[in-house]
């Protein structure tokens, strides 16, 4: 049965998914289910969208891979919006790249990779979409999204209005933009930093990924949990507070790498960010040093003083 709010975007003609769970769209997959999760398949759609979004008793969430993202358990008062496969479309040429905000960035490496573009190689180890990429400014092996950016388009379901945003707007720093919740990427603009033959780029795509699986886990998790503090690494502050492979519920810190939680199957959100503020707490005890979350916290009334450090 269709809820309230399903019925006013049913007579807008606006798309909406029929399963409304949220752990299905997160790589930790747990946490509950959205009011309503709506498809946008046209830019029209975003414009629509955005003419009740004034009126909505909701939060907003806009969602890529939901690589950087722990949802909360049960029924959430949220309007999660999606993007449809016309925001997965790429052009490459010698000198850009353009690409639609839904490509995941490991196809987007090797697609640029394919026609022998180089400066995308970094993006093939992480498992976002160039949306989130450009919203979080996502990173890997010494690269960031803003080394690339030359220019993004963005919908703000506010004011309902698109713009075209050059790398200089968007205030980047360490895993963070000054891009809102209401803020959709639509596209982006990347900069290559020039040619090479494409077997070699593969090649250096290829030892990029073996190198994240021999030092980071796979399975359920949503990548380095806490920023690494000034002049130190968070892992090893971890590991030296005695927290590696600590487990609550249905979440371990990983016996890999100890700024990875992973999630058991049947875990729940509640045993992810128990564990986080629990290990938190154990290097704050041990050696002063407060650790700040890289992870998007989404619907929960107690965060375990958990703010975000990017």
């Amino acid at each position: 049965m269709m809820n309230e709010l399903e019925v006013v975007l049913t007579d807008l003609g606006l798309n909406f998914a029929n399963d409304r769970s949220l752990r299905s769209r997160t790589t930790y997959k747990v946490g509950g289910s959205a009011t309503c999760i709506v498809r946008i398949e046209s830019d029209n759609d975003l414009v629509l969208l955005s003419q009740i979004v004034p009126d909505l008793d909701h939060g907003l969430l806009v969602i890529g891979n939901g690589s950087n993202l722990l949802v909360a358990d049960g029924q959430l008062s949220i309007v999660a919006v999606v993007l449809g496969e016309k925001y997965k479309q790429v052009e490459v040429n010698d000198t850009t790249i353009d690409a639609g905000a839904l490509i995941s960035l490991p196809i987007l490496a090797r697609q640029v990779a394919a026609r022998g573009v180089t400066g995308l190689e970094w993006a093939v180890g992480v498992p976002g979409t160039l949306g989130g990429a450009v919203k979080m400014n996502a990173g890997g092996h010494g690269s960031q999204t803003a080394d690339s950016l030359i220019e993004a388009r963005v919908f703000d379901l506010i004011s309902g209005e698109f713009t075209t945003r050059p790398t200089s707007q968007f205030e980047f720093g360490y895993r963070r933009s000054n891009l809102a919740s209401s803020h959709v990427v639509v596209s982006a603009k990347l900069a290559s930093s020039g040619q090479d033959d494409p077997e070699k780029i593969k090649a250096r795509l290829s030892d990029i990924v073996t190198w994240r699986r021999e030092h980071q886990p796979g399975g359920q998790n949503a990548g380095s949990v806490f920023v690494n503090p000034p002049g130190d690494s968070a892992g090893r502050l971890i590991e030296a507070a005695g927290a590696k492979s600590m487990r609550i519920g249905g979440a371990e810190v990983s016996p890999k790498h100890a700024n990875f939680i992973q999630a058991d199957p049947d875990a729940k959100a509640s045993d992810v960010i128990s564990l986080m503020a629990s290990v938190r707490d154990l290097v704050l005890g041990k050696f002063g040093v407060r650790l700040f979350t890289e992870i998007k916290l989404v619907g929960f009334a107690d965060t375990y003083g958990l703010p975000s450090g990017t």
